[in-house]
């Protein structure tokens, strides 16, 4: 059963205050008016969703976060008189009759009118007098009102409507040459016939009829096909079913059919690969599957990870068969070494490799690495470059990295420093040999340019790593931001150096990749990454693509530089998308979430609810408070890649370097 309280609690504060419905009066109207009451029978479960709902007659009652922000704009104070047009179910009049002193409502549609007036009757709101009559024309013999809201669109503002407004009064209504076409407007009354008007941005409403609106049969040919809502059924189908109506059956990773449903998204400049978890097998594979077909037939060429460069540079020489400099390391030592150290990465490297050598060296596909922790390496990889092209820099670079030698292996010990001390003791350093290389592109560039690039990463890495570090001690999500930028960073360094027809795929957490505006990581926590960064740039070129099981096994670790272990993943939560996705009955599918899809398995998605991380660290005991996060999957991804039960990797023999760990304190 759908506990209204809470419901509407979350509504309130979710979809409305975070998306900057500041207005007290707004907010504590909308948490006391229960919205249930206002829906056709039979939807109440979605009466607190993100989204517009369908209504008898015809007609749709307003997204919550519609009905504040006209609310909002129209500045509704106690004691003022409001008219109301398109009072519908009687939801939006119920909200202000919590604010204002009179509010007056017209609806046209007779049935509406009844069913609107029982509403507020039932509820006690007796300030409401509700008409039904062609809204167009206002209310005359009730003007002048302090506020008029306009709940349809027309083609302009009625006059009437104009003329009844009060000298400081304000209209709020939708206005456009086409209903898909529409702009809510706020006009504002500064004399007897001086009018300021002010353009909130776009929205979608049923037509406005009337004498001063769309007449009845314009406005039908106009309506849209599919309003701002869905129509959905008197008895819903069950969302699992949906699912499996909309899902589309993969085979194993391993059959070459499995990755040709990712052709849809092989136009983008980015596509971004998730995973539920750092250990789970198939997630590699499908990853490694996907990959290899967007490389062999549509011309990917950039593999990012989420990966130091140094070490991903290990690999990215020996793919496009590179020689390694002097002062390279081994790659892959530090905790947690299962996370690129396994057999299912081994395999994709050996192909991508074979795959390679029968170009040219200019065609050939290589390994990034986006993530910021070697900071050793990294600052070995530029001295050893500047070495090489530049003695004179090389010399001064050495006194400038000096200042962080003594924490090139600890680093989290500069961060604690640093905090103590009360000043950035080495970012000026840092940030002078990253700005004296970039200032001497052309030069290095002309001698060898991926030497340049590598060694710009490398730069950029040590600049990034020392905020970071500093950051870390002040809050997580400064830290987060920093390292998410950094990713984004070197992401878009990649694709400039390679050119304007370069794209690239990413291998990264779901916590990474999906956008963090649409989950509680950006709503609460303030946290941006990776994935919202993509959508922001590249818009539709970014394709965000994430994972998901229900249980299975996994390798993982119980703490920091603990061994890895194998642990039995938990079942998915009842509240969460994963149990949907089990309940939908398929092993393997690819959920296509883009709008204009399914739309009726979209919007019932929208709501948020609980989805699974497992980063290095998986504590099944503490699951639903370490693991979980609230989300709204389809704003999250553009696409949702599930396996029902999945394997842990089978990590290659490894001797770890302990040191400092490598996604402190996250874990993702």
């Amino acid at each position: 059963m759908l506990d209204v309280v809470q419901a509407r609690e979350k509504m309130v504060e979710r979809q409305i205050r975070r998306r900057g419905v500041a207005d007290a009066h707004v907010l504590e109207a909308m948490r006391s008016v229960p919205r249930e009451a206002f829906v056709t029978p039979g939807l109440e479960e979605f009466a607190y969703e993100d989204s517009a709902l369908p209504i008898e007659a015809g007609q749709t009652l307003s997204q919550p976060y519609i009905v504040a922000l006209m609310i909002q704009a129209a500045e509704i104070r106690p004691g003022d008189r409001v008219l109301e047009i398109g009072a519908g179910s009687g939801y939006a009049a119920a909200v202000m009759s919590r604010i204002a002193g009179e509010v007056y409502a017209i609806e046209r549609h007779e049935a509406l009118s009844a069913l609107a007036r029982q509403r507020l009757d039932r509820l006690g709101y007796d300030n409401v007098q509700l008409r039904t009559a062609d809204g167009t024309g206002g209310w005359p013999e009730q003007a002048p009102f302090d506020a008029i809201l306009v709940a349809a669109g027309g083609p302009g503002v009625p006059q009437p409507l104009k003329d009844q407004l009060e000298i400081g009064g304000r209209l709020v209504m939708p206005v456009g040459d086409t209903p898909r076409d529409q702009r809510l407007v706020k006009v504002t009354r500064t004399g007897a016939t001086h009018f300021e008007e002010d353009d909130l941005g776009p929205v979608m409403f049923v037509p406005l009829i009337g004498e001063h609106g769309w007449d009845e049969g314009e406005a039908e040919a106009r309506r849209p096909a599919e309003p701002r809502s869905f129509k959905a059924p008197s008895a819903p189908a069950p969302i699992p079913q949906l699912i499996h109506e909309a899902a589309e059956p993969l085979p194993d990773p391993a059959d070459p059919r499995f990755a040709e449903a990712f052709d849809r998204f092989a136009d983008a400049r980015v596509v971004l690969l998730g995973e539920a978890s750092h250990g789970t097998s198939e997630f590699y594979r499908a990853r490694a599957a996907i990959t290899r077909r967007l490389i062999e037939r549509h011309g990917f060429s950039i593999v990012a990870w989420e990966a130091d460069w140094p070490d991903a540079a290990s690999l990215d020489r020996y793919v496009r068969q590179r020689p390694a400099p002097a002062h390279a390391e081994p790659p892959f030592r530090r905790f947690p070494t299962w996370m690129w150290r396994n057999t299912d990465v081994e395999a994709f490297v050996e192909g991508l490799r074979a795959w390679n050598e029968a170009l040219p060296p200019e065609r050939r596909a290589g390994i990034y690495g986006l993530d910021l922790y070697n900071l050793s390496a990294s600052i070995q990889a530029v001295l050893g470059y500047l070495d090489e092209v530049d003695p004179d820099a090389a010399r001064v670079a050495r006194q400038r990295y000096g200042c962080l030698t003594p924490w090139a292996k600890e680093p989290q010990a500069y961060g604690r420093m640093a905090l103590s001390s009360g000043y950035a003791r080495c970012e000026e350093a840092v940030i002078k040999t990253l700005g004296d290389m970039l200032s001497k592109q052309l030069e290095y560039v002309g001698q060898d340019g991926e030497a340049f690039l590598d060694a710009t990463a490398n730069a950029r890495l040590v600049k990034n790593a020392e905020a970071y570090y500093r950051a870390m001690y002040y809050g997580a999500a400064s830290s987060w931001n920093l390292r998410d930028t950094h990713m984004f960073e070197t992401l878009c360094a990649i694709l400039d150096a390679k050119g304007p027809q370069a794209k690239a795929v990413v291998w990264a957490h779901n916590s990474h990749i999906g956008d963090a505006s649409k989950t509680e990581m950006g709503i609460v926590r303030e946290e941006l990454n990776i994935g919202q960064l993509c959508r922001e740039r590249f818009g539709d070129q970014a394709a965000l693509i994430g994972f998901g099981t229900h249980t299975g096994t996994v390798a993982c670790a119980d703490d920091w530089d603990e061994p890895m272990v194998v642990k039995k993943v938990n079942p998915s939560h009842a509240d969460s998308y994963e149990r949907l996705a089990h309940e939908a009955g398929e092993p393997r599918f690819l959920l296509d979430l883009r709008e204009g899809r399914h739309e009726a398995l979209r919007h019932r998605l929208l709501g948020p609810r609980l989805e699974r991380f497992i980063g290095v660290i998986y504590r099944p005991q503490t699951e639903i408070w370490s693991h979980y996060v609230e989300c709204s999957l389809p704003q999250q991804f553009d696409a949702y890649v599930w396996f029902d039960e999945t394997n842990a990797v089978t990590p290659l023999p490894t001797r770890a370097r302990r040191g400092a760990e490598e996604t402190y304190p996250f874990g993702l």
